[in-house]
């Protein structure tokens, strides 16, 4: 199941047409096992324990890594919120 799964999501092939001569069982089996493991958080926590193998062993150079504020919640909010720039040079022109 895994490695169809994995050859759907680098491929980009619809899931129904997984080959089935590969031998990975039916896309729409791999489908729904990656539905079951992400809902049973499986990916995160083989996300959390591979940070933790290659942390230990000084496999990761964290002067390059990016804190996406998508993924990362601010519990208090920002200070103050700054006011919106326009990335235009003035106001913007009626269309109407």
């Amino acid at each position: 199941m895994l490695c169809g799964i994995l050859y759907v999501l680098h491929t980009g092939i619809q899931w129904e047409y997984l080959p089935q001569d590969l031998g990975f069982g039916s896309g729409m089996t791999c489908w729904r096992r990656l539905r079951d493991w992400n809902e049973a958080g499986v990916w995160q926590r083989l996300h959390e324990v591979l940070l933790a193998e290659l942390n230990a062993a000084s496999r990761l150079d964290w002067s390059r890594c990016v804190v996406d504020s998508s993924h990362v919640r601010a519990l208090k909010g920002g200070s103050t919120r700054a006011p919106r720039r326009s990335t235009e040079a003035g106001p913007a022109r009626n269309i109407t």
